[in-house]
């Protein structure tokens, strides 16, 4: 009998994605259905001076090898602050204060500033994908042990992983997004059709106000985008986050020029332009699309138009997803403009392990609680949808 030797595994750690080669990576992160894992976009985040340890964002990025090969990796974390998160832990960490335990440092596992669906370890699939988890994570605590850190937590996880992850330990906290899908539309007066008679006039509307603006919205995606864009949505960034979310600035100027060369592919702007003159847009939003998703991140402009927001960053990326066979389209961060926009809340989750004893007792005993109150306010503000009832023609 002969005995066919064992998989040799080894594991190790980098502080920059850029020490870990490139194809590898992706060839791991590349085939998930999010953008934001691939390496070209994680690299930006840290060559461009946006997720560094100077910003409270310390790259320890674990990897595992089968001899010379990577058959795993996850991106993470070290973290000193809950900031650019959008998972706000900030009620864990008032508890942790109160009962003598530090809450900071901490590990994390997320795209850097990026609220989207999609988190997960990445293995290749011809590997025993529950063998590496386990020891992925019998590895992070031993990390984690070995440097005081209160826990690891993982947001916005991929939902098919989560099951996964919760069997090695893991706890799920329930939030939600909003997030439009496609119901088989085939332009946009089918979309428009799903609303009830009240919330078509309002949209109708509101596209119409910003044509009586004198303002022409144009798409653009991949090679096409004019590379003046690319800095004009950091200006927009900049000053969209001075006006509404103050000390929310994470995204340096470097990382949105540096698009045009690594991610272009990616990218999707819409940008506003007086009629008549196509030279400097006076808004803009930019998406992220990969197969049928697409992703709206941040969009700004240069003086207050009735309703170019909604136009800018709902109506037209929904009218370009429709032609282009988009099938759900993740608008980013807040909720209160999308829900009137046919954007369903959408349960996310993110994973949770503490490793002070009283801290993860805590954490387990209420949260089921926690997330039975967040899916009767996902069921409550779905109900308050506007969309037309079964007997509304």
């Amino acid at each position: 009998m002969v005995t066919q030797p064992q998989p040799r595994y080894s594991v190790q750690w980098f502080e920059q994605i850029g020490q870990i080669p490139q194809q590898a990576w992706d060839d791991l992160a590349v085939p998930l259905k999010t953008p934001f894992l691939e390496w070209h976009w994680l690299n930006n985040l840290e060559t461009s001076g946006s997720a560094i340890s100077r910003t409270g964002w310390l790259p320890q990025h674990l990897t595992v090898w089968r001899d010379q090969t990577l058959v795993a990796a996850a991106p993470l974390y070290v973290k000193g602050h809950s900031y650019g998160e959008f998972v706000f832990d900030h009620q864990w960490a008032d508890v942790a204060y109160r009962m003598g335990i530090d809450y900071y440092p901490k590990l994390l596992g997320m795209t850097p500033f990026t609220p989207a669906e999609g988190y997960r370890f990445l293995i290749a699939p011809d590997q025993d994908e529950d063998m590496l988890t386990g020891l992925m994570v019998q590895v992070i605590d031993g990390f984690c042990a070995q440097n005081n850190l209160s826990g690891c937590h993982f947001l916005f996880v991929d939902p098919e992983w989560q099951p996964m992850i919760e069997r090695h330990g893991f706890k799920g906290w329930q939030h939600h997004s909003y997030i439009w899908q496609n119901e088989d539309f085939s332009n946009f007066d089918d979309y428009l059709g799903a609303f009830n008679a009240n919330q078509r006039r309002n949209i109708k509307r509101e596209r119409k106000s910003v044509a009586k603006a004198g303002l022409e919205l144009r798409t653009y995606q991949g090679e096409e985008i004019p590379d003046a864009l690319y800095g004009r949505m950091h200006h927009y960034y900049q000053d969209t986050c001075d006006k509404f979310m103050w000390g929310s600035k994470y995204l340096t100027r470097k990382f949105f020029l540096d698009l045009r060369s690594t991610y272009a592919h990616r990218v999707m702007f819409v940008a506003a332009y007086p009629q008549g003159d196509g030279q400097q847009p006076v808004g803009m939003s930019i998406c992220l699309r990969k197969g049928e998703q697409l992703y709206g991140r941040y969009w700004g402009s240069d003086q207050e138009f009735d309703c170019l927001h909604f136009e800018a960053c709902y109506y037209s990326p929904i009218e370009w997803a429709v032609a282009q066979g988009i099938q759900r389209f993740d608008p980013g961060a807040g909720g209160r403009h999308k829900k009137r926009r046919g954007f369903r809340a959408t349960p996310n989750y993110s994973s949770h392990r503490f490793y002070a004893p009283q801290l993860q007792q805590i954490f387990h005993h209420y949260i089921d609680e926690i997330n039975e109150d967040e899916q009767r306010e996902i069921d409550y503000i779905n109900q308050e949808l506007p969309f037309k009832q079964k007997t509304e023609s």
